[in-house]
């Protein structure tokens, strides 16, 4: 094995690189809690630009076909331009998308900046991964690295309720897409000035043109499916079209990848155990996810009668609480026990906290009664992700460390699209069925059947996560031993065979 190089050995080790963790973070923090931070808006959108009910939901839907659909083209784009450049483009196409949202004095306008965002998005999110992947090889800082970023995945969409609450309330509806330009700005001034440019040796590789056009539009068609499944039910041909369209098109995808001689994705990242249990753990949580963001946000404002800021407020304690699970599980519980037990152990503790909240009801109160199941699922979220993360883009030869960190976004968004479209028909059903058997209808009964229709929706959050405690604790491998002492670090490669596979250093 050739000796690092000077450029490989640099970025890791530097006194930037912490600097360079901050500035992915904001980058970070920008993508996820724009999927939430618009949703408090919609509502002052849509009296100022005057559009339907049904319109509505393609401001949402927008962002996340686009971002969905191009995840894997922009975490390979990265791996061929370089990732410092990516970042920069990210970040300011990102931000030119966001300002021309907040000017959008029409429907149409509004809806295309959306679907800008998601485009610019999908590069962003992960390049920024690759770059911290790329940046923190020493195991104890790579951990300490993966916990603040993974509290930011976790903690972000309950972070931009309570920034939507704000900015809508105080300022306007278009500052919460004119917030990312402030973000931006300081993440790009960060970027030029702490992410290192590693100059790539050897020949440049090609990009996996029809592996790129099949993904992409099987990942378009995966997400539109489930986003009319929402709105116009699973019986829709719309909805059941897409969804068989999108599994052929993967297969097709996954034939293709076997013989390409330059393959977008190589099958070897996502057949690893190890990054596969990881992989399946993101989705599974971010499904699960949805239940807690949307439900709870609903129940607080309309049962509980909560402003948008007292709504965000109320997340805090979540908020907090993961952050520090996130901070200790990557810190001392993941180095000594593995994933094998820290994503089941947060899958479980999750599932609780769904199931106490099915027990609210409209005479609950927050001290009591939400509070304490929001922290409880801090703790999950906490043990969940960061160790996830982690896990997703550990031992991945650099060359791929772009497409590999974009499975990572790539599984959170297919997640939190299956949970919508699922949670959301399960729960109108639920509410349905209670207003027909409790004749006749009067308010309390259509309050009634509200508070039901959320229950139902944390349990099935809660079989999301008691399903993904069995998948996690069956896939991910025991923890390996420590290596020996002066034992030769093993060579990169695209699939590592322990946990705690030495991260490359040498720069390609």
């Amino acid at each position: 094995m050739t000796s690092p190089s000077p450029a490989a050995v640099t970025p890791a080790h530097s006194s930037r690189r912490w600097l360079t963790l901050a500035t992915v973070a904001l980058a970070q923090l920008m993508v996820v809690l724009d999927a939430t931070v618009v949703n408090i808006a919609l509502p002052a959108a849509q009296a100022d630009l005057q559009f339907s009910d049904g319109d509505r939901q393609w401001i949402i839907t927008a962002y996340s076909l686009a971002f969905g659909s191009l995840l894997l083209l922009g975490g390979r784009i990265s791996d061929l331009i370089g990732r410092k450049r990516a970042f920069i483009i990210g970040l300011v196409g990102f931000a030119l998308a966001s300002a021309l949202g907040g000017m959008a004095d029409s429907f149409g306008l509004l809806v295309f900046a959306r679907a800008l965002q998601g485009a610019f998005g999908a590069l962003l999110a992960p390049t920024a991964l690759a770059v911290l992947t790329t940046t923190f090889t020493d195991p104890k800082e790579r951990g300490r690295a993966f916990g603040v970023f993974g509290a930011i995945a976790g903690a972000g969409g309950a972070v931009g309720l309570l920034l939507g609450g704000v900015l809508t309330e105080q300022f306007s509806w278009r500052w919460n897409l004119y917030i990312n330009d402030v973000i931006a700005v300081i993440a790009v001034i960060g970027a030029l000035v702490f992410v290192a440019n590693v100059a790539r040796t050897g020949p440049r590789p090609k990009l996996d043109i029809p592996g790129t056009i099949l993904v992409s539009a099987a990942l378009f068609a995966l997400v539109f499916g489930f986003s009319h499944a929402e709105t116009d039910g699973w019986g829709a041909f719309i909805t059941w079209g897409m969804l068989v369209a999108s599994a052929v098109l993967l297969v097709a995808f996954v034939l293709w990848q076997r013989r390409a001689s330059h393959p977008l994705l190589p099958l070897s990242i996502v057949l690893d155990r190890n990054r596969g249990a990881a992989y399946s753990s993101v989705l599974i949580a971010g499904a699960g996810m949805f239940g807690i963001f949307l439900f709870v946000t609903y129940y607080l404002q309309t049962t509980l009668g909560y402003s948008p800021i007292q709504t965000g407020v109320s997340f805090l304690p979540m908020i907090g609480m993961l952050i520090l699970t996130a901070q200790l599980s990557t810190n001392i519980f993941l180095p000594r026990l593995g994933p094998k037990v820290m994503v089941p152990f947060g899958m479980i503790v999750a599932a609780t906290g769904m199931v106490l909240l099915t027990f609210l009801d409209s005479s609950s109160s927050y001290a009591a009664n939400v509070m304490p199941p929001l922290m409880i699922l801090g703790v999950g979220m906490g043990s969940i992700m960061p160790a996830s993360i982690q896990t997703a883009t550990l031992g991945v030869d650099r060359h791929f460390a772009g497409v590999a960190s974009a499975m990572v976004n790539t599984s959170q968004q297919v997640g939190g699209s299956i949970g919508t479209a699922l949670l959301n028909t399960l729960a109108a059903t639920a509410a349905t069925d209670f207003v027909a058997s409790h004749a006749p209808v009067t308010q309390q009964v259509l309050s009634d059947a509200a508070v039901h229709s959320y229950s139902t929706a944390y349990w099935w959050g809660a079989a999301f996560f008691a399903l993904g405690a069995v998948v996690s604790a069956l896939l991910f491998r025991r923890k390996a031993r420590p290596a020996a002492a002066g034992a030769p670090a093993a060579a990169p490669a695209a699939s590592s065979t322990s946990d705690d596979a030495p991260e490359p250093v040498i720069a390609h």
